[in-house]
């Protein structure tokens, strides 16, 4: 037998060797839990990121060898164009030139996994492995409605939009994916005011970094993103905040952390390590006494690419509405762990499920709790806790009741009475 035959042989043994153990750790790990006490099977991931403030634990993990420290030295974090190209790319994943996982719109990985805005609706399973923070968006209105002075209350916005409609202009509100996170906020506020996100006003998808260029030349009347882009709209003497998001729902969950279910299940020990990375980061985005250097990273050219003045303030706590109004130290301030801001809770995403029934997303049928324990690794979180040694993990998967601005409250226990209370909505 030739050496080159000898060596093909070895190599195949090998790899039949290598298939074996991963079946019998896949059996002795039900559930796709983590295997211990072994190293990431890969070197690196493909992660993409939408330019937004949100995202920095991913910046962090890069900047300061997080990936690197747990094994992960090759992982690459990439910008997305739009959260549509951020889908497109998971739905190919990186075998496909595409990505592995991203910061994301927490109920995104849901609509993808369900097939609800992927093409031909074919289903790509993800994972949500952690929240990335709490609060943090803003709903700013045009520079034109200053006069009404639009804030949690949209009634006098309601008289503002039907005198513009009553003079033959369009009346536009933008969000960055429909189903997402801010095309929720919006809708809640419009609709608490009686203004229907469907009939009253036409809703309009801009990716974030574009909503202060559409603002500037006039297409649209108020938008819900995440920061940089709500100061720069000030900065730049364009519109004014209306609120910021934790107003609408105090400490509420915003982005994930999430996978490709195929990369996870794959290379469970890469998955915990890259997990293992972010936590770590949103540990250290947290502190106080890093904010000034964090909105520095994050503000860099190869991340959001803004003067670092359009970041700093709000991330500090400090809140200049555009309008005279100032907060300092603002209690709604983005949260990245304190608070267990990362950890994923199920009741969280079961909110988000239910206001996308409301609004025609998913069908009224929809058993939520099955998605949202296929999709909501919560366990992986507690095991990747454990590992990085924290203290404070919480004993439920609930956090509970939660309260909204309007004074409606999500019982997670019984979902089907929170969406009754709801005066608008496209379900009967």
């Amino acid at each position: 037998m030739q050496n080159g035959e000898k060596t093909r042989r070895s190599v195949l043994r090998g790899a039949a060797a290598a298939l074996t153990l991963t079946a019998a750790a896949r059996l002795a790990l039900p559930g796709g839990a983590f295997a211990q006490g072994t190293g990431p099977e890969v070197k690196g991931a493909k992660l993409g990121f939408i330019a937004l403030t949100d995202a920095a634990p991913l910046f962090v993990a890069k900047e300061k060898g997080l990936f690197a420290k747990y094994g992960m030295p090759d992982t690459e974090v990439l910008k997305q164009a739009s959260w549509g190209t951020t889908r497109d790319n998971l739905v190919l994943g990186s075998e496909g030139n595409g990505i592995d996982g991203a910061h994301i719109l927490t109920p995104m990985p849901y609509l993808i996994s369900a097939g609800r805005v992927t093409q031909n609706n074919v289903p790509v399973p993800m994972y949500i492995l952690a929240r990335l923070n709490l609060n943090g968006q803003c709903i700013s209105v045009a520079r034109e409605h200053i006069g009404h002075k639009v804030g949690l209350d949209t009634k006098p916005f309601k008289a503002a939009l039907e005198a513009k409609k009553a003079a033959g202009k369009a009346v536009k509100a933008a969000m960055t994916f429909p189903g997402g996170t801010h095309d929720l906020w919006i809708r809640y506020w419009l609709a608490a005011g009686g203004i229907d996100p469907d009939k009253d006003i036409e809703t309009i998808v801009v990716p974030p970094a574009q909503m202060v260029a559409n603002m500037k030349v006039g297409t649209m009347d108020c938008f819900c993103v995440c920061e940089p882009w709500n100061a720069q709209l000030i900065n730049q003497g364009i519109g004014y905040t209306a609120l910021t998001t934790g107003e609408l729902w105090k400490d509420h969950p915003e982005k994930a952390f999430a996978l490709r279910a195929a990369f996870v299940d794959k290379y469970p020990n890469a998955a915990k390590a890259l997990l293992m990375a972010v936590m770590e980061a949103q540990q250290w985005c947290e502190r106080p006494e890093n904010r000034d250097e964090l909105a520095g990273i994050v503000a860099k050219r190869q991340w959001i690419n803004v003067p670092v003045a359009d970041v700093v303030d709000r991330m500090k706590g400090k809140f200049d509405y555009g309008t005279g109004r100032v907060v300092e130290n603002s209690p709604f301030t983005m949260k990245f762990w304190a608070d267990n801001a990362s950890y994923p809770y199920k009741s969280h995403d079961l909110w988000f499920l239910t206001e996308d029934i409301r609004w025609g997303k998913f069908d009224a049928g929809t058993d939520t709790k099955a998605l949202v324990d296929k999709v909501n690794r919560e366990d992986l979180w507690r095991d990747a806790a454990k590992a990085l040694g924290v203290a404070a993990i919480p004993a439920s998967t609930s956090r509970g009741k939660e309260t909204m601005f309007d004074g409606k409250v999500f019982d997670p226990a019984d979902p089907s009475a929170y969406l009754a209370s709801l005066g608008i909505k496209r379900i009967a």
